[in-house]
């Protein structure tokens, strides 16, 4: 097999592996109804680790640029092993906020960033949504294995030794993986970058670039509004299901939401390639928009899992679209850092949908009134969408 193949293959497993913050939401349920969180409570975890995610990419996407992928992969499937098994050492709100929210969340940042900004530069320019949509896809996938799995184990051996079980899972087969991940060597030229060996070191611009363009703004605002409601969903489908149609096995729609979510990313990384980053965004945008509109209204079993998937698929599509769209505006040398900094709105993205819905959950005991606010946000994205002109490469 060849390198890039073998970096690709590593790259999605150990995405796949170490995702388990995308069941959330059936964890986050038991601590609810066994332990009698609130759900402010339950979302707090969840909320500080998008936003130690994002810190962590931008900090590790510098490394990762400069000094290789390797040792982050490493560091980020440590991180994530031991802080899902430390929070079963310990079933406490604030210090579950350490464990997932800050050692998971971080782990979960440096493996993401090590992964899309190392496969990404063994392939040509014509094959990055396609790459970014496998690599990220392996993300989506998880949650159908992590779901049925999680709910099995809180039922047969209690939340504490699922978390410790999980833990180990991922610290045995995370590692082995993050040593495959290794960056192109030095005299590594893609084809046809021989000609256009010039054009690309030109387009390459670092951060100090970056935060003095406007188009990376109009990206930020859109990958972060866009991304709220993806997160809502996912951060409390198990809730929804109980609540709006009184459906106790709300993991299904988590395993059917995972489905959705990387059939999303790898179509998303597929079709950007061939009609273009933007144009597709704002389909996504549209369709996720009239989606969250009319999720007030889904009052069946049925209806809530054609919303959950089609959620899922806007959701993940995003998740391939915005990273070739940063690649392909400011190059591949810097995209480690340059990555890292455009999905800091990922962060604002997770607290914006999972703690608005939980605010108005515990308010009016209803999602309503979250499902009209992510739909607001939605359009706001695509009238910027229809900002931007000459910015996009």
């Amino acid at each position: 097999m060849e390198r890039k193949y073998k970096v690709l293959f590593a790259s999605t497993g150990i995405n796949f592996i170490t995702a388990i913050i995308y069941v959330w939401s059936v964890i986050s349920k038991t601590l609810v109804n066994q332990l009698n969180w609130t759900s402010k409570e339950a979302s707090l975890p969840y909320t500080t680790l998008t936003i130690t995610f994002v810190i962590a990419m931008i900090i590790f996407g510098k490394i990762v640029d400069s000094k290789g992928p390797t040792f982050p992969a490493i560091l980020g499937s440590i991180l994530i092993g031991l802080g899902v098994l430390f929070s079963g050492l310990a079933l406490d709100p604030t210090i579950m906020i350490i464990t997932m929210g800050v050692l998971v969340g971080a782990g979960s940042g440096i493996i993401n960033v090590a992964t899309t900004a190392t496969a990404v530069k063994w392939f040509p320019p014509e094959k990055k949504g396609m790459v970014t949509g496998i690599v990220v896809a392996g993300v989506g996938l998880s949650s159908a294995f992590y779901s049925p799995l999680s709910n099995y184990l809180i039922n047969t051996v209690g939340i504490a030794k699922t978390f410790i079980y999980l833990g180990i899972f991922v610290l045995v087969l995370a590692l082995p993986l993050s040593l495959l991940i290794k960056r192109p060597p030095k005299d590594f030229v893609l084809k046809g970058e021989e000609i256009d060996k010039e054009e690309n070191s030109q387009k390459d611009k670092d951060w100090k670039y970056i935060i003095k363009d406007r188009y990376f703004y109009k990206m930020w605002f859109m990958l972060g509004l866009s991304s709220s409601a993806g997160l809502m969903i996912i951060g409390h489908i198990s809730n929804i299901a109980k609540i709006q149609v009184s459906w106790e096995a709300g993991f299904v729609l988590v395993i059917l939401i995972s489905i959705f979510n990387s059939l999303g990313r790898f179509l998303g990384g597929f079709l950007s390639d061939k009609i273009g980053r933007l144009r597709l965004a704002r389909l996504l945008f549209i369709m996720q928009g009239m989606n969250m509109f009319l999720f007030t209204i889904y009052g069946n079993v049925w209806l809530l899992a054609l919303g959950v998937a089609v959620a899922g698929l806007c959701y993940g599509g995003g998740f391939s679209i915005f990273p070739a769209m940063a690649s392909d505006a400011y190059g591949s040398k810097n995209f480690g850092m340059n990555y890292g900094m455009l999905f800091t709105s990922w962060g604002l993205g997770g607290v914006i949908g999972p703690m608005t819905a939980a605010a108005i959950l515990d308010a009016f005991g209803s999602y309503n009134y979250a499902y009209i606010v992510a739909g607001i946000l939605l359009l706001i994205s695509i009238v910027i969408s229809f900002t931007i002109k000459n910015e996009a490469n």
